[in-house]
């Protein structure tokens, strides 16, 4: 394995497990872990040992050169105890306490093992409505909604991260309107991610402009109806406002679902690529397209298609062993998983696959082979799974599913999905050649990395080979594309270069959904020729400027071109933002020039955040450990911002002191006829006397808690302020030396730092948020 230097630390960090003499498993001792438990099966099916030592060789290499990837558990989970190998579950949730609270006890099981989870709360009866055991009323599916998230909150999962969870409700259930609000305050429930699930019904009258019937789970009683516009307009309003919630098209899903003699699908995995019945499981892996070009970056460059099938059928063999190979967290689950026999091949390095052809992500020519692609590892995945039905026999319920109609024996049910691929891709990538996640376009080819104290360029390894190549890169042009966020409209970096190296945020949201449809394929295609089986998790990325109705417009595209559901996230719509990126200055400039909006009664305003800044750091000891307190100034010297570092990076100190930091940030920043000076002095009076558990110091000096080190920082900056004058010159590296961030990144706010390395580098794709400054991904 070529790996980067951000991936040999994650490994380190998650993935690489203690051996019996104390020291850590190397890379590729890990391969050969996992490659050997899942070759293992091989001997259930009657293999020889010979045969067992082959295909371990073979699934070693899939990985070795970086070919294919597993899902994450995978790699954490094979040959140890725990023996846990899946990413997501979905679990049914009944409509009495018992079973809300028995589903709930096992999602707690589920997270403690590493997984996410899916729930529809549907069948929960709406708010109001009659309790007949206690002569009560039902609280509603969104109070349990608010339960399930408080159990996640108390309880890490796998010990290094917070239970994921999809939470989905029908659009014709009596409560649609409080679902879709749930998480208009983006401080709430924050372990879930929501989706309406919209039927035919709803969309049939959203189109003629009727209204449409609610309808009671409890008893199947029509309780009224709604105008499906106004349900419409209110789930793109948000979706506008905060991201959610996203949309799936719930029938659909299950009309799509070749399984769907035997089992409903009311709900999806978190990120939304796995529908899934009750007790359904993900089974995850990925294939690296970057790989697979012959003669890239020249005229000739072509799929090496012969090599891409061979792997994509091996791929779909270790897949259906990782079935075998799993420890289940519950029995219902292990019983569902091996009658369906669901596995979810998918891809990754995409982005990278289009540079090596010479294609703009936002071209038909891109869409077309984006389809050709995905339709093709499905034909080799059908292949290969035929094979294994006629081995080991095709899977329990295949008998009246939509494969048996088709004349298809076939070991699994589902064989094809795109799913996150954040950490994995990571994996994939080489100093060279990097691999995006999923069917992500490139977030930005420049950015900038803290590394041990400097801050260094770090330059995507297709870009920079490129550039070097052709005799163009320079340092000075590399800070260019830095600064902008991307090549387009850059000089110096060839026409034909600005249009293949396209970034996220270069691409209009319409593309976005046309590459999603490519992959997941029309409505009404045979079984065997759907590209995905499954569903495709991605983030339809909008700039801020974007409107209620540009988000209305995408959403409707998605139901026309045949996607099961849709997420988008519009730049900076959220209080915990994630990075922006892009040339801000055309903005600034078109919004100077825009006429003056009509007068409106509006609340407290915030002054923009500057794009660079000076500051100065200030170190307090506490009795809870040295505390840093870095204060951010504009070139006249105001103090707009404050950064808070003490505790380790996840720990709750570490995110209560982020919280008060946000807090003095937002008071010195907001628009007022008091001056900034007499802000700080009520901060400082406010939080110098709120004692704690212990101290530190004595006298004036007294350190009591969080709050009043933080007031004592605050009263060093003005004593530092007040000998030094208007301001002293400090250099930009002491800004950012504790929270790094990205050149041409601008952050618009204080920002939810990273909770591996501590950077707000945070950033939402594919569904989820990942740090493009040490890799963390939250969901892989």
């Amino acid at each position: 394995m070529e790996l980067t230097h951000i991936a040999k630390t994650v490994m380190e960090k998650r993935y690489l497990r203690l051996k019996e003499d104390g020291s850590k498993e190397t890379p590729e001792e890990m391969l050969r872990r996992v490659a050997g438990v899942i070759a293992g099966v091989e001997a259930q099916y009657g293999a020889s040992k010979k045969e067992v030592r082959a295909i371990e060789e073979a699934f070693y290499g899939l990985m070795d050169r970086q070919d294919f990837m597993p899902n994450s558990p995978t790699f954490t989970g094979a040959g140890t105890a725990l023996g846990q190998l899946s990413a997501c579950f979905v679990l049914p949730v009944g409509d009495s306490l018992v079973e809300i609270y028995e589903t709930m006890k096992h999602a707690a099981l589920i997270h403690q093992t590493g997984g996410g989870t899916g729930f529809a709360f549907s069948r929960l009866r709406p708010a109001g409505d009659k309790v007949r055991s206690s002569q009560g009323v039902a609280s509603g599916p969104v109070s349990f909604l608010r339960v399930y998230n408080a159990s996640t909150e108390a309880i890490k999962q796998g010990g290094t991260r917070r239970g994921a969870n999809m939470g989905i409700l029908r659009v014709d259930h009596p409560d649609i309107l409080d679902f879709i609000e749930s998480k208009a305050d983006t401080t709430q429930i924050t372990n879930f991610n929501i989706s309406v699930g919209i039927t035919d019904a709803f969309m049939a009258a959203l189109e003629q402009g009727t209204d449409y019937e609610l309808i009671n789970p409890r008893n199947g009683e029509v309780t009224g109806k709604l105008s499906a516009k106004l349900v419409w307009d209110k789930l793109v309003e948000n979706a506008w406002k905060t991201g959610e919630p996203g949309v799936i098209f719930i029938d659909r899903m299950n009309r799509r679902n070749p399984n769907n003699h035997v089992e409903v699908i009311e709900a999806t995995n978190p990120c939304g690529e796995q529908p899934l019945p009750p007790y359904g499981s993900c089974n995850l892996g990925s294939i690296n397209l970057a790989n697979f070009v012959k003669n890239p970056y020249t005229a000739q460059a072509e799929v090496d298609w012969e090599r891409l099938g061979q792997v994509a059928r091996m791929a779909t063999r270790f897949l259906d062993n990782v079935i075998d190979a799993n420890k289940y967290p519950l029995p219902q689950i292990a019983e569902k998983a091996r009658r369906d026999r669901r596995i979810g091949l998918g891809i990754m390095g995409w982005a990278e696959m289009l540079v090596q052809m010479g294609l703009a992500y936002d071209s038909d020519e891109a869409v077309a082979l984006g389809n050709q692609v995905m339709t093709f590892i499905k034909q080799k995945a059908v292949e290969e799974s035929m094979a294994l039905a006629e081995a080991r026999g095709a899977y329990p319920e295949w008998e009246g599913s939509q494969w048996h109609k088709a004349g298809l024996k076939v070991r699994n049910a589902t064989m094809t999905t795109v799913a996150p691929t954040g950490t994995i891709s990571l994996f994939a990538a080489r100093p060279d050649l990097p691999c995006s996640g999923g069917i992500e376009p490139k977030f930005a080819l420049v950015f900038t990395r803290n590394q041990a104290g400097a801050v260094m360029l770090d330059v995507d390894g297709q870009f920079a080979t490129i550039a070097k190549r052709e005799g163009w890169y320079s340092e000075e042009l590399m800070q260019q594309v830095a600064e902008r966020g991307t090549a387009r409209g850059v000089a110096g970096v060839p026409e034909r270069w600005q249009q293949v190296f396209a970034t996220s945020h270069d691409i209009s949201p319409e593309w976005h959904v046309r590459m999603q449809a490519a992959f997941q394929g029309a409505d009404g295609l045979p079984v065997d020729r759907q590209p995905v089986d499954a569903a495709v998790s991605k983030t339809i990325n909008f700039p801020h400027h974007a409107s209620v109705e540009d988000v209305a417009k995408s959403y409707a595209l998605a139901w026309q071109l045949g996607l099961k559901g849709i997420t988008v996230y519009r730049d900076g719509s959220r209080a915990s933002q994630v990075l922006t990126t892009g040339d801000k200055t055309k903005e600034k400039k078109e919004e100077a020039a825009a006429p003056a909006p009509a007068p409106a009664l509006q609340g407290p305003t915030l002054r923009p955040r500057p794009t660079e800044a000076v500051g100065k750091m200030f170190v307090v000891p506490t009795h809870f450990g040295k505390m840093t307190l870095d204060v951010h100034m504009d070139d006249e010297g105001e103090p707009f911002e404050i950064i808070v570092n003490v505790g380790a990076v996840g720990s709750d100190l570490m995110a209560d002191a982020v919280g008060m930091g946000m807090l003095v940030s937002k008071m010195l920043r907001l628009r007022s006829d008091v001056p900034v000076r007499e802000r700080i002095e009520i901060v400082i009076d406010t939080l110098k006397n709120i004692g704690g558990s212990g101290s530190y110091g004595f006298g004036p000096n007294r350190i009591t808690s969080l709050a009043s080190a933080i007031a004592k920082g605050l009263q060093k900056f003005l004593a530092w302020k007040d000998a030094n004058g208007k301001l002293c010159q400090e250099t930009a590296a002491t800004v950012e030396h504790h929270q790094p961030q990205m050149i041409g990144a601008e952050v618009d706010h204080p920002v939810d730092p990273c909770p591996e390395c501590g950077s707000f580098a945070l950033a939402i794709g594919e569904g989820c948020a990942t740090c493009h400054n040490c890799g963390y991904s939250k969901c892989s």
